[in-house]
């Protein structure tokens, strides 16, 4: 019966920390317009570092795509700045704006705006980075 006890504490230990570190949190289906919300939530309303936070628990992970090919063709961190959370974001708002059939030119600004303003809020006064970011900003305007 000792046995039996200990296992039945180190369950319960296992349990506990899941919860606690948010682990195999289940999520509830959303429905179309709360799914919405969500991305748009998740696109333009949280900080980066939210968004990251948000990304590495992939919640919602059967009505959200959370895949990424970084900054697809371009360097994820070019001269050193740290680009590739903001691509992250880009994809997700290309990806989940695409699957929700609401991906319009309007949306599709809205999304690269948010990209550049990501990137600007990498380089801070940095303005060899900032410059970088511009490119990076022409290119999705262009070929995005």
């Amino acid at each position: 019966m000792p046995n039996l006890l200990k296992r039945a504490s180190v369950l319960a230990a296992s349990a506990v920390t899941a919860v606690v570190l948010g682990t195999g949190t289940a999520h509830a289906a959303l429905t179309p317009s709360q799914l919405i919300a969500v991305t748009d939530d998740y696109a333009f309303s949280k900080s980066l570092s939210q968004f990251t936070s948000i990304r590495n628990n992939r919640p919602y992970a059967s009505q959200l795509d959370w895949s990424s090919d970084a900054c697809s063709w371009s360097p994820d961190n070019p001269f050193g700045f740290q680009f590739k959370p903001a691509c992250h974001r880009h994809d997700f708002g290309y990806r989940n704006n695409k699957r929700q059939n609401r991906f319009t030119s309007a949306q599709k600004l809205r999304i690269d705006d948010k990209f550049k303003a990501d990137m600007y809020s990498t380089c801070g006064s940095n303005s060899a980075c900032k410059a970088t970011a511009e490119v990076y900003y022409a290119a999705v305007r262009q070929f995005g």
